[in-house]
């Protein structure tokens, strides 16, 4: 498995953070486009899946949410450590056990799901794992499930009822 030294980091601008080159393209070279990552400020850690984004100026980036600034106690021109891992994860993202447990179980929503492109299903992925609730992240699929069975492929129509 590939991993980065711990390297030192701060936010760029509102929520990117430049990741040296050399870094970035121990990755890249290798296949990686993504990582997962892990951050760790004041004593707390926090793991998360990102993509290497390489900018016209030959700089690369990761992108860092105010939501995740905000987990580990960040301000700005705080800085702080990451370390990258290779990403094994199917998706590309962490799968929430009750997506997976129901989409697993509806064959026919399973092959719609892996019919779409990666970034597609961490986009999916994304709108359960936003629903903090266990039984709501069930339900959420559930209609998803239905919904792609009935040709529904916009993402803004995909948890909506019918």
């Amino acid at each position: 498995m590939i991993q980065s030294p711990i390297f030192e980091v701060a936010v760029d601008g509102m929520h990117s953070i430049q990741i040296p080159e050399h870094i970035a393209l121990d990755f890249i070279d290798k296949g990686h486009k993504r990582v997962r990552v892990v951050a760790t400020f004041g004593g707390k850690n926090l793991a998360f899946y990102a993509a290497l984004n390489r900018w016209k100026n030959g700089t690369y980036s990761i992108m860092f949410s105010k939501n995740k600034q905000k987990e580990l106690g960040i301000f700005p021109n705080d800085y702080f450590e990451l370390q990258f891992f290779e990403d094994t994860s199917k998706y590309g993202v962490e799968v929430p056990e009750e997506f997976e447990a129901v989409v697993l179980s509806d064959y026919e929503a399973y092959q719609i799901f892996e019919s779409f492109t990666k970034g597609k299903q961490r986009g999916i992925i994304y709108m359960i794992d936003r629903f903090k609730n266990s039984q709501k992240r069930i339900d959420k699929t559930l209609l998803l499930c239905e919904n792609l069975k009935r040709g529904i492929r916009d993402n803004k129509d995909l948890l909506k009822p019918l």
